[in-house]
């Protein structure tokens, strides 16, 4: 399995159990709202059975995103001038974490110049989430619809990530 990594803070973003596709310069991962229960994936080996009088969980589903659930993201909020400002620096720490010079520099800044408009272009659509660390300085996941308007998925730049194989 890959565990996919924020290049500045370390965070754990998304692992390919999810379907991740490779789309220009960001990655899309595909997600799914489910349904979680508090308390119901707690497993103490007990052997129910030989319990005096079970309780009863109260029904305190919830729904969530998957990827947010699983790698503990937080929401986070930006309004356009301030997710302006916010790439900017991001950008450009991220260019010297990655040590990008010459031509894989001018690679890295035409790519990402064009995903940044597209962002910028559809900003309303977005929702923002950031590592369960929530350094400012790391990464943000963009997470948007598909067309029918249920279906979630998220998208990051693809040069803000590393894999790593567990």
């Amino acid at each position: 399995m890959l565990i996919y990594q924020d290049i500045i803070t370390g965070d754990e973003l998304f692992s390919d159990a999810f379907d991740v596709k490779e789309v220009g310069g960001v990655y899309e991962i595909e997600c799914a709202m489910i349904t979680v229960k508090a308390g119901a994936d707690v497993d103490i080996g007990a052997n129910a059975s030989a319990e005096e009088a079970s309780e009863e969980l109260e029904d305190g589903a919830e729904i969530v995103n998957n990827v947010v659930y699983s790698f503990r993201l937080q929401s986070t909020q930006f309004d356009k001038k301030g997710y302006t400002s916010y790439i900017k620096g991001y950008l450009k720490a991220l260019k010297a974490a990655k040590k990008l010079e010459g031509d894989d520099a001018k690679a890295y800044e035409a790519e990402m110049t064009t995903e940044v408009k597209k962002v910028l272009g559809g900003f309303k659509d977005f929702e923002f989430y950031i590592g369960e660390s929530m350094n400012p300085d790391g990464a943000v996941m963009l997470l948007n619809y598909r067309e029918d308007g249920v279906t979630p998925f998220f998208t990051v730049f693809k040069h803000a990530v590393k894999s790593m194989k567990v």
